[in-house]
């Protein structure tokens, strides 16, 4: 199954107005995507409505978002149902900073229906870092059943080694995600290491034309969230291409 499980909606600052569910999940279906993570910037309250529009359209939604650590690095996580989203949502309002958003500057952060209307604005700044460190969200992303996936490793900004230099040992990555631009081997020559993790490759779509543009090729057992769990946990799909 193709899988792009980086994907950004008008909730996100930096996502297009264009991004709204009815356009995200079409663009989706186009490009033959058949499982896509929805993962706007800190803060998980476009996906009701975007598990809504994917039902009707036949396409797997991982309910998700990237979350900015303490020091910088942007993770992606996704969670099973509606009370681990909730309960992390939660958790995310606890610690997202009081910066509000300056929608001139950085871009609106609204929340709309399946008719793109708007329901939901919201004030702080989605993409500030939040004030958790890296380990321990990678706990309270597993202590919900959640899956966590350190973003877009091999960028110079906001990436694991950009930010870190490393993987801590102690960090229970359940798979690593290189972006758009990058290729396994040019990875795997920088930072051997990887080679040890599971791999994703997604599209980190800001615009509809960005949707499906890379993915990965997922083989789970089943449609559950657990079978996709296993399926990203030993993807190797991305080494292959």
């Amino acid at each position: 199954m193709k899988a792009d499980l980086h994907v950004h909606t008008v909730l996100s600052p930096c996502g297009d107005l264009d991004m709204s569910p009815r356009a995200i999940i079409a663009a989706a279906k186009r490009r033959g995507i058949e499982i896509l993570g929805i993962t706007d910037h800190n803060s998980t309250r476009q996906i009701p409505v975007m598990q809504q529009v994917a039902r009707q359209e036949g396409i797997l939604l991982l309910a998700g978002v990237e979350v900015a650590t303490r020091e910088e690095v942007h993770c992606l996580a996704f969670f099973p149902g509606d009370e681990q989203l909730n309960a992390f949502q939660h958790y995310l309002d606890l610690y997202l900073p009081a910066i509000p958003n300056d929608p001139a500057r950085f871009g609106y952060q609204v929340v709309v229906d399946a008719d793109d209307q708007i329901l939901y604005e919201e004030t702080r700044l989605l993409i500030s870092a939040i004030d958790q460190g890296i380990e321990e969200i990678e706990r309270a992303v597993h202590a919900l059943d959640g899956l966590f996936i350190p973003a877009h490793v091999d960028k110079s900004r906001n990436s694991i080694f950009s930010q870190l230099g490393f993987i801590p040992p102690t960090l229970a990555c359940d798979a690593l995600e290189i972006s758009a631009r990058a290729t396994p081997s040019t990875l795997l020559a920088t930072t051997p290491r990887t080679r040890q993790h599971a791999l994703l490759q997604s599209s980190d779509a800001h615009y509809l034309h960005e949707i499906g543009t890379v993915y990965t090729e997922l083989h789970p057992r089943d449609d559950s969230f657990e079978a996709i769990r296993d399926a990203v946990r030993t993807s190797r799909s991305v080494w292959e291409r």
